[in-house]
């Protein structure tokens, strides 16, 4: 990478010498947001040593861009690029996204997420992260880290773990004075290690800089202060070299979140009104009555500093934008805050150069098509269609990863543009109520074509009260379809959404376009002509109901008890398209599935090629890097297929393996089947090719709780190739191990 001027051990030896220069009130200060005053006006600092030349860590919001400032791009969330199946799209995204974060001076991006991974179809941030199935999200984590900090910038991989609904996601207040503990995530060990942190360790393997413990706690202790999942699982047993930082106020202690793992507390002592604050002069006091050890202090400070030095951040690494302190003030306070004598306001510098082109690029392909009667997308038509919000668009989700707009293109915009320069017409019908009441009066003649745009909104803070497309959705589709025979719906949306109207037959085609970011309308424009294909697959499940998609977030206490907010996980691995399969439920639209403006076969037949010789149990005797035992991530297997382009037009495909362990040799509990490869592809008309998927020991292997292990089971194995997770075309049935 660009950036990376030393690996991970040289980078150690320079934090430990700087660290040997440190006062104590140094080593406090680096380990403690906003202890040292002035600091960066950043959502948070650590504030610089000038005699050691060191300028501080400035860090941003994220993950779908630089939160909170001017001159910034809006790029495509989460689940967008994951609907894209395409890791050389993610990577990009992730180059653009740290090309502009070090632009600003931002050192750290808060980003990316794979927690929540969307167990609740009604959680407010699923939007923010790459899906609900391991194997996809550590993909897309991989490339996201890698591409972050080939710029230079360090990757905040969050939220660690199992953080999955808003509500009572961290402690509140009684009307008492009582305080709530946080929601605890109650997880077994095996479903942790398979489900919810094997995203983690792709991201630890990729080399993420810094890892951001969640709010909730987990299995009765606060994320931040959990030793187990902190020390044993994150440091030892991945043997991440990094630090930890905690989320915005999630430590609510001293001594025990210290000596826990926490290395950095975040944001710190920033403003009287803004929180309590437990590291800086308690972390002080601590060390020096002896309940923290300076060994400890010295081993956080250390952490934090490697990445800096690893990414080469202490050689001419841009200052931070002057306009930073204004802007978000502005956006925290408005325009009347007393502040701004400290923060002046200046020109933002813009720093988006080009990327309105990989965000234009990712927009499309991070559209799924998932209804097309009689080829209806991919030609040119006059429309009709409601924006909302009630009026307006949603290209991106809410709270601390929504992103300022410098620049939006709506889907109105683009569309008028487009059809003026056809000589076309469009008619434009922007208030819901009107639609869903079948008032169009104003609509003359009927047009050959009605583009209905709904959306779904989401944010941090609050889970979505329903998982229905907003604005009288349902009746707008029945009322437009009863009038136009040629009804196409554009759905913008956080991912999971209800379509009750789907097999209306008026309604010839469906568009799922997620959070697509800025160039929204330019996106969807070029996908309803045909200018590209909507080549996305489905991150995630469509139900037909919601009572078919399984556990559903915790609306209340189970006791009155402080610590009375209880989520017990008890599906276990069992989310999704897992849970889909183990109760035999048939999706609306499934895990994987996603059309195209052209066809595709695949061969009748897999070829598996195996190492032979095969032991059950990881070979320790290689050793541990960042990612675990190394020879957990070794190619053990590989497996190839042939794919045809059989239509008449180039287009593209995701071969898709899914992997089904033996049920007899592997404990309760075990998934019917797992995605453990997939390839995206571009063929022409009756092109063909070789699609070939390579299986580390872990993407075989289950982790038996009882020896704290990874094991690769005896018995059968079946592999699957296919274009969906329920669109499977052939199989093939192997033992791993004898």
């Amino acid at each position: 990478m660009k950036w990376l001027t030393s690996t991970w051990s040289d980078a150690l030896e320079k934090a430990i010498e700087f660290v040997t220069n440190l006062t104590l009130i140094e080593k406090i200060g680096v380990v403690s947001g906003g202890y040292f005053s002035p600091g960066l006006a950043c959502v948070g600092s650590i504030g610089p040593i000038t005699r050691l030349d060191f300028n501080g860590i400035c860090f941003s919001d994220g993950p779908a861009g630089v939160a909170r400032s001017d001159g910034v791009s809006v790029f495509p969330s989460g689940i967008t690029a994951a609907a894209t199946w395409d890791r050389e799209l993610i990577y990009k995204r992730a180059v653009a996204l740290g090309q502009e974060f070090r632009a600003k001076g931002a050192h750290v991006l808060l980003g990316p997420s794979s927690g929540p991974m969307g167990r609740h179809a009604h959680g407010g941030r699923n939007w923010e992260s790459f899906g609900p199935d391991p194997y996809l999200a550590g993909v897309s984590m991989n490339a996201s880290v890698t591409g972050i900090q080939s710029t230079g910038v360090q990757a905040c991989s969050k939220h660690l773990i199992a953080n999955e609904q808003e509500l009572q996601r961290t402690s509140s207040t009684a009307d008492d004075g009582t305080e709530i503990e946080a929601i605890s995530s109650n997880v077994d060990d095996r479903t942790l290690h398979e489900l919810y942190l094997w995203p983690f360790a792709d991201a630890v393997k990729a080399g993420t800089s810094t890892v951001m413990c969640a709010y909730n706690r987990v299995n009765g202790n606060y994320s931040c202060a959990n030793s187990d999942l902190l020390t044993t699982i994150l440091k030892e047993e991945l043997a991440f070299p990094g630090y930890i930082t905690s989320d915005w106020y999630a430590t609510h202690g001293t001594k025990e979140f210290a000596n826990a793992g926490l290395d950095m507390e975040m944001p710190g002592n920033v403003s009287v009104l803004a929180g309590p604050v437990y590291f800086g002069d308690l972390l002080l006091q601590a060390v020096n009555n002896g309940t923290v050890s300076e060994e400890r202090l010295n081993d956080m400070a250390r952490r934090v500093m490697t990445p800096y030095f690893r990414l080469g951040q202490d050689e001419s690494f841009p200052t931070v934008d002057p306009s930073n302190g204004a802007v978000i003030l502005t956006y925290q306070y408005g325009h009347e805050s007393p502040l701004f004598a400290y923060y002046p306001v200046v020109d933002a510098r813009d720093v988006r150069e080009d990327h309105a082109t990989i965000i234009r690029e990712i927009g499309a392909a991070g559209t799924v098509l998932v209804k097309n009667v009689n080829a209806t997308v991919g030609s040119a038509y006059v429309e009709v269609g409601a924006e909302g919000f009630e009026w307006g668009t949603y290209d991106i989700g809410g709270g601390s990863g929504t992103v300022r707009h410098t620049n939006l293109v709506t889907p109105l915009e683009a569309i008028e543009e487009k059809v003026k320069s056809l000589g076309g017409r469009v008619q434009v019908l922007p208030d819901n109520d009107r639609i869903a009441e079948g008032l169009f009066k104003t609509i003359y003649p009927i047009p050959e074509a009605c583009l209905l745009f709904l959306k779904a909104y989401a944010t941090e803070g609050t889970d979505r009260p329903s998982i229905d497309l907003e604005w009288n959705s349902s009746l707008a589709v029945e009322s437009t379809a009863a009038v136009c025979p040629n009804t196409i719906v554009i759905i913008h949306g956080p991912g999971v959404v209800l379509m009750p109207w789907a097999d209306n037959e008026n309604v010839t085609a469906i568009l799922v376009a997620h959070y697509p970011g800025e160039e929204t309308g330019n996106a969807i424009m070029d996908v309803l002509w045909g200018v590209v294909e909507p080549s996305g697959r489905l991150p995630y499940t469509i139900p037909k109901a919601l009572s078919d998609y399984g556990p559903d977030i915790v609306e209340s206490a189970e006791s009155n008890a402080t610590d009375g907010w209880q989520s017990n996980f008890d599906e276990g691995q069992l989310i999704d398209y897992r849970h889909f399969d183990a109760e035999d439920i048939e999706p609306l639209y499934e895990f994987g599935f996603g059309l195209s403006y052209t066809s595709f076969a695949m061969g009748d037949a897999l070829e598996v090629s195996l190492i032979t010789n095969l032991s059950a149990s990881v070979d320790e005797s290689q050793g541990i890097e960042p990612g675990g035992f190394i020879d957990l991530w070794t190619h053990v297997a590989q497996v190839t297929v042939d794919v045809s382009n059989t239509g008449d037009r180039t287009g593209s495909s995701v071969p898709q393996l899914y992997v089904a362990f033996p049920q007899a040799t592997t404990p309760k509990g075990t998934p019917i089947k797992v995605l453990r490869g997939f390839q995206k592809i571009s063929l022409d008309a009756g092109q063909s090719t070789v699609v070939q998927f390579d299986l580390t020991r872990r993407d075989l292997s289950f982790w038996d709780a009882t020896s704290k292990q990874w094991m690769i089971p005896r018995g059968v194995f079946k592999f699957m190739g296919g274009f969906s997770s329920r669109d499977i075309k052939n199989t093939f049935e192997t033992s791993i191990v004898a």
